[in-house]
């Protein structure tokens, strides 16, 4: 489970840096995303992998080694919200420098030679 967990970390990683150094604007705005879906599953694995664990202690009983750990969780999930918000500013301000120059390169270049 971790190999394929590590795997998908890299695909999304490097699909994201590639995404982030092509010419125009949506592209980079999809490789922003793919590379916050890369650190947030970093994260999540970060916390262990643990099938059927609970993820907050209910009781006394038991050792702590039964529980996943919530902090990981707490933060994948501040991340997500945070990451939307910040693709909706995104959105917005492609919308209005390809409004305003039109068109959508990130150097501002036509792409013609």
């Amino acid at each position: 489970m971790e190999l394929v967990l590590a795997i998908a970390i890299g695909v999304l990683a490097a699909s994201g840096v590639w995404l982030l150094l092509r010419p125009r604007t949506f592209q980079v705005i999809i490789g922003l995303t793919l590379i916050s879906y890369a650190v947030n599953l970093f994260i999540f694995s970060t916390g262990g992998l643990r099938t059927g664990a609970d993820p907050v202690l209910r009781g006394t009983t038991g050792t702590l080694a039964q529980y996943a750990d919530p902090l990981p969780q707490a933060l994948v999930l501040t991340a997500i919200v945070i990451g939307f918000a910040t693709t909706a500013l995104f959105l917005v301000v492609l919308l209005t420098s390809r409004g305003l120059a039109g068109n959508d390169h990130v150097d501002g270049k036509d792409g013609t030679p």
